[in-house]
C-alpha cells in the first residue's frame, strides 16, 4: 500500500510540476527583424504556442509561424522579390516554422534547440534568449544567425555574407 501511495505521490507532483509551466499569448508589438548584406527588414505576422517557465526550463516548449506573405523589406520590388521562389517561394511555401527539443539555461539566459523549417527544408538550430519579467509586463528577446544557404534562398557564396542575424523581441501576456 505504501509503494503505490509513493508511486501515487510522485505522479501527482511531477503532474503538479508540469502544470507549473506558464502557457504564454503573443502579445501586440512583436518584432522580428532581419540583417544581412542582400537584404533587411521585418516579418509582419507571426503566432504561436509558447509554454515557459524560467525556473523550469527543461519542461518549456516553443511552436511558433511566421507568415512569409508579411515580410516588408521597405522596397515594394524587393518584396516581390523576396516571396518569389528565388528566396522564400511564399506561395509553395507560406510559412517559416520553429519547433523546440529543449530549453536550457545559459551563462546570459536561455538558449533554445530546435528544428526549423524554411522553404520546405528541415534544420536543427540554437536560439540563444533573454526572458524578462517585471510586474505584468513579460518579455522574450533573441538574436541568432541563419545561413540562407542551407535554406536553397538566393545565391550562395560560401561567406559570411551568406547569413542573416534574425532579432525576435515578443511581448507575451500570461494565460494563466
Amino acid at each position: 500500500m505504501r509503494k503505490h501511495l509513493t508511486v501515487i505521490s510522485l505522479l501527482i507532483m511531477s503532474g503538479y510540476a508540469f502544470a507549473m509551466v506558464a502557457g504564454w499569448r503573443i502579445a501586440e508589438g512583436y518584432q522580428i527583424r532581419f540583417d544581412g548584406k542582400y537584404a533587411h527588414g521585418s516579418f509582419g505576422k507571426m503566432e504561436g504556442d509558447i509554454r515557459f517557465d524560467p525556473l523550469n526550463p527543461d519542461d518549456s516548449r516553443f511552436e511558433v509561424s511566421v507568415d512569409v506573405a508579411s515580410i516588408e523589406t521597405g522596397i515594394e520590388l524587393k518584396n516581390k522579390h523576396a516571396k518569389s521562389d528565388k528566396w522564400f517561394d511564399a506561395e509553395k511555401y507560406p510559412r517559416i516554422h520553429f519547433v523546440s527539443k529543449s530549453v536550457s539555461r545559459a551563462d546570459t539566459g536561455f538558449v533554445v534547440r530546435g528544428e526549423l523549417e524554411l522553404k520546405g527544408i528541415k534544420k536543427e538550430i540554437a536560439i540563444p534568449f533573454a526572458f524578462t519579467s517585471t510586474g505584468d509586463r513579460h518579455l522574450f528577446f533573441g538574436r541568432f544567425k541563419v545561413n540562407r544557404g542551407d535554406f536553397g534562398i538566393g545565391k550562395v557564396s560560401g561567406k559570411e555574407s551568406d547569413s542573416t542575424v534574425v532579432e525576435v523581441t515578443v511581448p507575451v501576456l500570461s494565460l494563466e
